[in-house]
């Protein structure tokens, strides 16, 4: 489970823009645009934000903290 804050915040580190995730990740890039405009933990499919999620681990981000209470990430160095 991540939050869009977690998704903005590794979006910022890896500097991709929405269109950048939504080719990583194989979702459209209008359910992330829909996600990002959510707070907390996006309502979407479950399947989405998996794939979202296994693009930015793939990209070197790790997600840290809580995702509800102190929701963080990290880019692991290469």
């Amino acid at each position: 489970m991540l939050s869009v804050s977690q998704i903005k915040a590794a979006r910022s580190l890896l500097g991709w823009t929405a269109s950048k995730l939504a080719d990583e990740s194989g979702v459209g890039i209008a359910t992330i645009r829909r996600c990002e405009l959510q707070s907390g933990i996006p309502s979407a499919n479950t399947k989405s934000l998996k794939s979202i999620e296994d693009a930015l681990i793939n990209a070197g981000i790790e997600f840290i903290g809580d995702p509800i209470k102190d929701p963080g990430v990290k880019l692991k160095a290469k």
